[in-house]
C-alpha cells in the first residue's frame, strides 16, 4: 500500500493518506522560524504495521532538510526512528534529541 504525505500547515501536522484519500497517520509540529518541533506521531489502529509511521517520519524529515530547518524531535516515535536513521543527524539539535 502506498501512502502520500502532504503538509496541513493550517492544523500544523503532516498527514499521511491512503490511494482512497483516507488519513492513516500524521506527525504533528510546531514551527518557529527555522526551527521545527515534532511534538507527536499517531497512526490510526487500522494502519499499524504497514509502515504508516515510517514513512511520515522520512517524509517530515525530507521536508525539514529542503526548507532548511533545524528538526527537535520531541515525538519519541521520531526520536528512536532518527536513531536507526543518522544520515539527518545533521539537521537534528542534538542536545534535545533523546528527550523522552
Amino acid at each position: 500500500m502506498q501512502f502520500t504525505v502532504t503538509d496541513a500547515p493550517t492544523r500544523e501536522r503532516f498527514e499521511a493518506r491512503d490511494e482512497a484519500g483516507v488519513v492513516a497517520g500524521v506527525v504533528t509540529y510546531q514551527l518557529t522560524g527555522t526551527i521545527i518541533v515534532y511534538t507527536h506521531t499517531e497512526v490510526d489502529p487500522e494502519f499499524e504495521g504497514r509502515g504508516v509511521g515510517s514513512t511520515l517520519a522520512r517524509a517530515v524529515m525530507d521536508d525539514a532538510r529542503a526548507k532548511g530547518r533545524t528538526v527537535v524531535p520531541l515525538c519519541p516515535f521520531l526520536s528512536e526512528w532518527l536513531v536507526k536513521h543518522p544520515g539527518y543527524e545533521d539537521i537534528v539539535a542534538r542536545s534535545t534529541r533523546k528527550v523522552k
